[in-house]
């Protein structure tokens, strides 16, 4: 067996290995759905919504994969109403509403971070949740990684590889200055726009309109497919014009 086919299919287990199943799927949105039903028990948190985003709404998550939820209150404007302190406030309650509920344990509530986080793990297959208030941002960033994937399969592949081998080498923490998974996966874009041929075009090639006003309606997740607002049709159109 040749170098190249060894290689070859190293790397096809390791995918075998790391791509999430079905039940992985039907896990995070159990999660998901325990999540809304405490948010949904608090007053201060009425009129909330539960948004995943991340590697789960991108589908560049692997088996075990963190989820990052945001709690969002801005009803699709791109401008927070709330600031640090008041989210750090809200952040409190969300934490005091999920101890009351059960089914959560190692809460870390990280409130001075340039976006404060409640970190907690769940009891449904210790699935660690990053809870945050209206992270809209990250919320494009995901569905336009996901539209991107769409491209071209390898994408998704060569995302959970480059993860696994950042794993492997302890580079893929940004607390100890290494990459977060943005980052890599942002790695993996460039090296598909500038290799030759060119597998993706410059992104505004890919999305030439203003993201922020054409994000503005809701998502949400059903059987683990992805379902987006109603220009959706022209993304795809766009998508497919470096063909």
């Amino acid at each position: 067996m040749s170098a190249q086919s060894t290689l070859e299919n190293t790397l096809k287990e390791i995918l075998r290995v790391v791509k999430p199943l079905r039940e992985d799927w039907t896990t995070r949105l159990q999660i998901i759905d325990e999540l809304r039903g405490a948010v949904e028990s608090v007053e201060s948190l009425r009129g909330a919504t539960v948004e995943p985003f991340g590697s789960f709404v991108s589908d560049l998550f692997t088996r075990w994969g963190d989820l990052d939820v945001s709690i969002e209150f801005s009803n699709g404007s791109f401008v927070s109403p709330y600031g640090k302190k008041q989210k750090q406030r809200l952040l409190g309650d969300v934490t005091r509403a999920m101890r009351q509920k059960g089914g959560w344990r190692r809460y870390q509530l990280i409130p001075n971070a340039r976006v404060p986080i409640l970190k907690v793990e769940s009891n449904l297959r210790n699935v660690s949740c990053d809870i945050s208030i209206d992270n809209l941002k990250c919320q494009m960033k995901s569905r336009l990684l996901f539209w991107i994937s769409e491209i071209d399969t390898r994408f998704r592949d060569m995302v959970l590889l480059v993860k696994e081998w950042a794993k492997a080498h302890n580079i893929n923490n940004p607390k100890f200055g290494t990459f977060n998974s943005y980052s890599l996966t942002l790695l993996v874009v460039f090296h598909f726009q500038t290799c030759a041929p060119a597998i993706f075009p410059p992104l505004k090639d890919i999305y030439p309109g203003n993201l922020i006003d054409d994000l503005k309606g809701t998502f949400h997740l059903s059987r683990g497919d992805l379902i987006f607002f109603t220009n959706w049709p022209l993304i795809i159109s766009n998508l497919w014009k470096f063909e």
